[in-house]
């Protein structure tokens, strides 16, 4: 079931040819209701990091998907949250909240029928983008009864005049491909800014930072707070003559207390040997070659919480 207003269709030039069509999507939410499961969904493949921790996403992620003369630019953002007390989580919610300026179309995601105090943040951060704001009602497939469905549509649909609702399931697909047809038709025509094959301008080396990131925050769970982020020292392929190339990278993974390095590497160096074997894994899947992973953790006393720190690790806006 879709809510929507009316959306402009794709316009056919006179010679029969169709025009192209490219535009800006943020996406936003609170964190953990599903943003970054729902970019990879639309994508149809791993862009973002995902894990079931809150605020696994740190950065803008530009995710670029071209199909039937449309090209549609997806920026993934952190989840807005209230806690601003560091550095680190400004930079998250300025991150977040710049994403809604200058796009063609906004998709507010929220958790089915949990509405909370970060959602209201959120809502009054989509009221400033003046342009269609599209309600995506996640993880609806965990609402059984239908009657519930409908009365939390229509609760939802009195909060603002959205430009659509949408019920959807990121994690399985269910009406993502509805929720594309009504962005598609916000983008304005124009030329295509990115080629057809490509999915990000996110260089390689920040995916492979951010693949060794989601590991440790999968493998830890509660374990390690968000003071520890992971910085690429050396990416480098090496030519083999006739056998596919080699990737060499080398991660250096830092956190704030030694206490937090000894939970890293865990007993006898267990925890990092799964970390980099996970990891590996999918640096070889995303580059399509072999990969040489080396692994180290270092110390930084109070980088979470220091604005040149973080710009230096690459938390910068610019």
């Amino acid at each position: 079931m879709t809510e929507a207003h009316d959306v402009p269709e794709l316009e056919v030039a006179d010679s029969g040819e169709e025009q192209t069509r490219c535009g800006y999507v943020a996406i936003v939410g609170r964190p953990n209701v599903g943003k970054s499961t729902l970019m990879n969904r639309i994508l149809g493949q791993k862009l973002s990091i995902t894990s079931r921790r809150p605020q696994t996403t740190r950065h803008q992620i530009l995710g670029i998907k071209t199909e039937a003369g449309v090209q549609t630019l997806y920026v993934d953002t952190p989840g807005l949250h209230k806690d601003d007390k560091k550095a680190i989580n400004r930079y998250m919610n300025r991150a977040a909240a710049t994403a809604v300026q200058d796009v063609d179309a906004v998709v507010f995601i929220v958790d089915r029928d949990r509405w909370t105090d970060e959602d209201e943040m959120v809502l009054r951060k989509v009221r400033r983008s003046h342009c269609p704001v599209v309600l995506a009602v996640n993880k609806v497939d965990r609402i059984q009864d239908k009657e519930v469905l409908m009365t939390t549509l229509q609760t939802l649909n009195e909060k603002y005049d959205f430009a659509a609702i949408v019920p959807l399931s990121a994690i399985n697909g269910k009406n993502v491909d509805e929720l594309e047809e009504v962005l598609n038709g916000y983008m304005p025509k124009g030329i295509h800014f990115f080629p057809e094959d490509q999915i990000t301008d996110r260089s390689s080396r920040f995916m492979a930072a951010e693949l060794v990131r989601e590991k440790i925050m999968r493998q830890l769970g509660d374990e390690l707070p968000y003071q520890m982020t992971v910085e690429i020292e050396e990416f480098k392929y090496e030519d083999r003559g006739d056998k596919p190339p080699l990737l060499h990278v080398s991660a250096l993974i830092l956190v704030e207390r030694s206490g937090q390095k000894r939970i890293v590497i865990g007993d006898k160096g267990a925890r990092m040997k799964v970390i980099g074997r996970d990891a590996r894994t999918d640096m070889e899947n995303m580059f399509d070659c072999k990969v040489m992973l080396n692994l180290w953790v270092k110390v930084k006393s109070g980088w979470s919480d220091d604005d040149r720190a973080l710009r230096s690790l690459g938390y910068d806006l610019e």
